[in-house]
Protein backbone atom coordinates (compact mmCIF):
# COMPACT_ATOMS: atom_id res chain seq x y z
CA UNK A 1 0.00 0.00 0.00
CA UNK A 2 1.42 3.35 -1.29
CA UNK A 3 0.25 6.40 0.77
CA UNK A 4 0.54 10.06 0.86
CA UNK A 5 -0.40 12.24 3.27
CA UNK A 6 -0.87 16.25 3.60
CA UNK A 7 -0.11 17.93 6.73
CA UNK A 8 2.40 15.39 7.79
CA UNK A 9 4.06 16.70 10.40
CA UNK A 10 1.20 17.74 12.07
CA UNK A 11 -0.49 16.53 14.89
CA UNK A 12 -3.05 14.41 12.92
CA UNK A 13 -0.91 13.82 10.36
CA UNK A 14 2.10 12.66 12.76
CA UNK A 15 -1.08 9.56 14.21
CA UNK A 16 -2.07 9.19 10.54
CA UNK A 17 1.42 8.43 9.37
CA UNK A 18 2.36 6.43 12.60
CA UNK A 19 -0.62 4.30 12.15
CA UNK A 20 -0.31 3.68 8.48
CA UNK A 21 3.75 2.44 9.30
CA UNK A 22 2.29 0.11 11.86
CA UNK A 23 0.19 -1.22 9.55
CA UNK A 24 3.45 -1.26 7.07
CA UNK A 25 2.25 0.84 4.44
CA UNK A 26 4.63 2.73 2.07
CA UNK A 27 4.60 6.37 2.54
CA UNK A 28 5.11 10.13 0.98
CA UNK A 29 4.62 12.44 3.47
CA UNK A 30 4.66 16.11 2.48
CA UNK A 31 4.06 18.98 5.05
CA UNK A 32 5.69 22.72 4.92
CA UNK A 33 8.88 22.08 6.37
CA UNK A 34 11.91 19.69 5.41
CA UNK A 35 13.29 19.28 8.71
CA UNK A 36 10.36 18.48 10.73
CA UNK A 37 9.20 15.45 7.81
CA UNK A 38 13.32 14.18 7.88
CA UNK A 39 12.68 13.78 12.09
CA UNK A 40 9.64 12.02 11.89
CA UNK A 41 10.68 9.52 8.36
CA UNK A 42 13.70 8.66 10.58
CA UNK A 43 11.24 7.93 13.69
CA UNK A 44 8.89 5.67 11.82
CA UNK A 45 11.70 3.75 9.81
CA UNK A 46 13.55 3.05 13.13
CA UNK A 47 10.14 1.23 14.38
CA UNK A 48 8.43 -0.37 11.46
CA UNK A 49 10.02 -2.13 8.26
CA UNK A 50 8.32 0.33 5.78
CA UNK A 51 10.22 3.18 3.43
CA UNK A 52 9.40 6.33 3.68
CA UNK A 53 9.88 9.63 1.32
CA UNK A 54 9.22 13.06 2.20
CA UNK A 55 8.81 16.15 0.21
CA UNK A 56 8.27 19.53 1.18
CA UNK A 57 5.28 21.34 -0.43
CA UNK A 58 3.06 24.91 -0.07
CA UNK A 59 0.18 23.01 -0.95
CA UNK A 60 -1.53 27.04 -1.38
CA UNK A 61 0.50 27.46 -4.42
CA UNK A 62 0.33 25.87 -7.87
CA UNK A 63 3.77 25.76 -8.91
CA UNK A 64 4.66 23.78 -5.36
CA UNK A 65 2.06 21.02 -6.30
CA UNK A 66 3.38 20.83 -9.96
CA UNK A 67 6.81 20.01 -8.37
CA UNK A 68 5.45 17.82 -6.00
CA UNK A 69 3.53 16.05 -8.76
CA UNK A 70 6.00 15.82 -10.86
CA UNK A 71 8.67 14.29 -7.97
CA UNK A 72 6.22 11.72 -8.00
CA UNK A 73 6.21 10.68 -11.69
CA UNK A 74 10.45 11.21 -11.81
CA UNK A 75 9.98 8.55 -8.98
CA UNK A 76 7.60 6.49 -10.80
CA UNK A 77 5.42 6.08 -7.56
CA UNK A 78 1.72 5.53 -7.62
CA UNK A 79 -0.59 5.73 -4.79
CA UNK A 80 -3.11 3.60 -3.22
CA UNK A 81 -4.54 6.39 -0.80
CA UNK A 82 -4.63 9.79 -0.48
CA UNK A 83 -4.91 11.34 3.01
CA UNK A 84 -6.02 14.79 3.28
CA UNK A 85 -4.86 16.22 6.59
CA UNK A 86 -3.71 19.51 5.74
CA UNK A 87 -6.07 22.31 7.32
CA UNK A 88 -6.09 25.59 9.56
CA UNK A 89 -8.03 27.52 11.35
CA UNK A 90 -8.12 30.63 13.27
CA UNK A 91 -9.71 31.57 16.27
CA UNK A 92 -11.96 33.90 16.60
CA UNK A 93 -15.16 36.17 15.19
CA UNK A 94 -15.01 37.03 11.22
CA UNK A 95 -14.18 40.52 11.90
CA UNK A 96 -11.47 40.04 14.18
CA UNK A 97 -9.72 38.22 12.20
CA UNK A 98 -6.92 39.61 9.55
CA UNK A 99 -8.67 39.21 5.96
CA UNK A 100 -5.94 37.39 4.89
CA UNK A 101 -6.00 34.57 7.20
CA UNK A 102 -10.01 33.83 6.49
CA UNK A 103 -8.81 33.78 2.89
CA UNK A 104 -6.16 31.42 4.06
CA UNK A 105 -8.69 28.96 5.46
CA UNK A 106 -10.41 28.48 2.18
CA UNK A 107 -7.30 28.61 0.29
CA UNK A 108 -5.78 25.39 2.39
CA UNK A 109 -8.99 23.64 3.59
CA UNK A 110 -10.64 23.92 0.18
CA UNK A 111 -8.54 24.78 -2.71
CA UNK A 112 -5.61 23.18 -2.05
CA UNK A 113 -7.20 19.80 -0.85
CA UNK A 114 -8.76 19.76 -4.28
CA UNK A 115 -5.78 20.60 -6.17
CA UNK A 116 -3.67 17.90 -4.66
CA UNK A 117 -6.77 15.45 -4.87
CA UNK A 118 -6.68 15.91 -8.52
CA UNK A 119 -3.56 15.20 -8.90
CA UNK A 120 -3.25 12.03 -7.26
CA UNK A 121 -6.19 10.82 -8.51
CA UNK A 122 -4.58 11.17 -11.80
CA UNK A 123 -1.54 9.05 -10.07
CA UNK A 124 -3.10 5.74 -8.50
CA UNK A 125 -2.36 2.62 -9.25
CA UNK A 126 -4.26 1.12 -12.31
CA UNK A 127 -6.41 -1.01 -11.43
CA UNK A 128 -6.69 -1.29 -7.94
CA UNK A 129 -8.77 0.51 -5.21
CA UNK A 130 -7.95 3.93 -4.41
CA UNK A 131 -8.98 5.34 -0.95
CA UNK A 132 -9.21 8.84 -0.11
CA UNK A 133 -9.70 10.41 3.19
CA UNK A 134 -10.89 14.47 3.88
CA UNK A 135 -10.49 15.37 7.16
CA UNK A 136 -13.65 17.47 8.25
CA UNK A 137 -14.94 18.36 11.12
CA UNK A 138 -18.19 18.25 13.69
CA UNK A 139 -18.11 21.47 13.55
CA UNK A 140 -19.54 20.96 8.89
CA UNK A 141 -22.70 19.75 10.48
CA UNK A 142 -24.03 23.33 11.27
CA UNK A 143 -23.72 27.01 11.07
CA UNK A 144 -21.18 27.79 13.63
CA UNK A 145 -21.21 31.68 14.90
CA UNK A 146 -17.49 32.57 15.85
CA UNK A 147 -15.88 29.98 13.18
CA UNK A 148 -18.08 30.88 10.61
CA UNK A 149 -15.30 30.07 7.71
CA UNK A 150 -13.85 27.16 9.03
CA UNK A 151 -17.34 25.19 9.97
CA UNK A 152 -18.42 26.64 6.22
CA UNK A 153 -14.76 25.34 4.07
CA UNK A 154 -15.35 21.88 6.37
CA UNK A 155 -18.93 21.82 5.44
CA UNK A 156 -18.03 22.06 1.62
CA UNK A 157 -15.51 18.94 1.98
CA UNK A 158 -18.06 16.76 3.97
CA UNK A 159 -20.88 17.13 0.93
CA UNK A 160 -18.06 16.95 -2.07
CA UNK A 161 -17.23 13.75 -0.45
CA UNK A 162 -19.81 12.05 -0.30
CA UNK A 163 -20.40 12.96 -3.93
CA UNK A 164 -17.30 12.26 -5.12
CA UNK A 165 -17.70 8.78 -3.91
CA UNK A 166 -20.89 8.10 -5.46
CA UNK A 167 -18.88 9.72 -8.87
CA UNK A 168 -15.78 7.41 -8.59
CA UNK A 169 -17.27 4.19 -6.93
CA UNK A 170 -17.20 2.72 -9.93
CA UNK A 171 -13.82 2.92 -10.78
CA UNK A 172 -13.31 1.67 -7.39
CA UNK A 173 -12.25 4.73 -5.50
CA UNK A 174 -13.99 5.10 -1.80
CA UNK A 175 -13.71 8.27 -0.13
CA UNK A 176 -14.83 9.04 3.39
CA UNK A 177 -15.04 12.22 5.25
CA UNK A 178 -13.60 12.00 8.85
CA UNK A 179 -15.54 14.69 11.02
CA UNK A 180 -14.22 14.64 14.60
CA UNK A 181 -14.72 17.19 17.10
CA UNK A 182 -11.87 18.37 19.54
CA UNK A 183 -8.27 17.31 18.72
CA UNK A 184 -5.48 17.96 21.33
CA UNK A 185 -3.09 18.55 18.87
CA UNK A 186 -2.01 22.51 18.85
CA UNK A 187 -1.71 25.48 21.18
CA UNK A 188 -4.74 27.13 19.83
CA UNK A 189 -6.85 23.29 20.06
CA UNK A 190 -6.15 23.37 23.48
CA UNK A 191 -7.27 27.07 24.10
CA UNK A 192 -10.42 26.30 22.00
CA UNK A 193 -11.17 22.89 24.31
CA UNK A 194 -10.86 24.83 27.25
CA UNK A 195 -12.94 27.65 26.58
CA UNK A 196 -15.60 25.12 25.72
CA UNK A 197 -15.11 23.83 29.19
CA UNK A 198 -17.70 20.47 30.09
CA UNK A 199 -18.82 20.38 26.19
CA UNK A 200 -15.09 20.63 25.12
CA UNK A 201 -13.97 18.07 27.39
CA UNK A 202 -16.72 15.06 26.44
CA UNK A 203 -16.25 15.66 23.01
CA UNK A 204 -12.66 15.33 22.97
CA UNK A 205 -11.48 12.81 20.59
CA UNK A 206 -8.45 10.59 21.93
CA UNK A 207 -6.36 10.57 18.65
CA UNK A 208 -4.88 7.46 18.75
CA UNK A 209 -7.70 5.48 18.71
CA UNK A 210 -9.41 7.55 16.19
CA UNK A 211 -6.29 7.18 13.48
CA UNK A 212 -6.81 3.43 13.71
CA UNK A 213 -10.38 3.57 13.62
CA UNK A 214 -10.06 5.50 10.48
CA UNK A 215 -8.14 3.54 8.33
CA UNK A 216 -10.19 0.84 9.02
CA UNK A 217 -13.74 2.11 8.34
CA UNK A 218 -11.85 4.30 5.40
CA UNK A 219 -10.76 0.27 3.88
CA UNK A 220 -13.87 -1.08 4.94
CA UNK A 221 -15.86 1.79 2.49
CA UNK A 222 -17.51 4.03 5.29
CA UNK A 223 -18.87 7.34 3.66
CA UNK A 224 -18.28 9.63 7.20
CA UNK A 225 -16.43 8.63 10.49
CA UNK A 226 -17.77 10.57 13.23
CA UNK A 227 -15.43 9.62 16.16
CA UNK A 228 -16.86 9.26 19.75
CA UNK A 229 -20.04 7.73 21.21
CA UNK A 230 -21.06 11.23 22.41
CA UNK A 231 -20.08 13.55 18.93
CA UNK A 232 -22.57 10.42 17.10
CA UNK A 233 -24.76 11.58 19.58
CA UNK A 234 -24.93 15.44 19.00
CA UNK A 235 -24.66 14.54 15.11
CA UNK A 236 -28.11 12.73 15.19
CA UNK A 237 -29.84 15.15 17.16
CA UNK A 238 -28.42 17.89 15.41
CA UNK A 239 -30.08 17.11 12.16
CA UNK A 240 -33.83 17.40 13.87
CA UNK A 241 -32.95 20.68 14.62
CA UNK A 242 -33.21 23.60 11.98
CA UNK A 243 -29.82 25.30 10.87
CA UNK A 244 -31.19 28.81 12.11
CA UNK A 245 -31.61 27.22 15.67
CA UNK A 246 -28.65 25.85 15.41
CA UNK A 247 -26.76 28.38 14.84
CA UNK A 248 -28.82 30.18 17.76
CA UNK A 249 -27.55 27.60 20.41
CA UNK A 250 -23.88 27.30 19.12
CA UNK A 251 -23.54 31.51 19.14
CA UNK A 252 -24.88 31.36 22.87
CA UNK A 253 -22.68 28.66 23.78
CA UNK A 254 -19.31 30.43 22.31
CA UNK A 255 -20.17 34.09 23.08
CA UNK A 256 -18.35 34.15 26.11
CA UNK A 257 -15.51 31.69 25.57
Amino acid sequence: MNVLITGASGGLGRALAGECARRGYNMLLTDLKTDNLLALKHGLECQYPVSITVKACDLTADQNVDDLLMFTDQHNLRFDMLLNVAGIDHEGGFLSIERQKILDIVNLDIIATLRITHGLLERRRPGKPFYILFVSSLASLCPMPFKATYAASKRFLLDFSIALNRELQDQKVHVMALCPAGLATTHEALQGIAAQGFWGQITTCHIEIMVRMTISHLLCGRHVYIPGTVNRILSFFGKLVPPAAASALVYSRWQKS
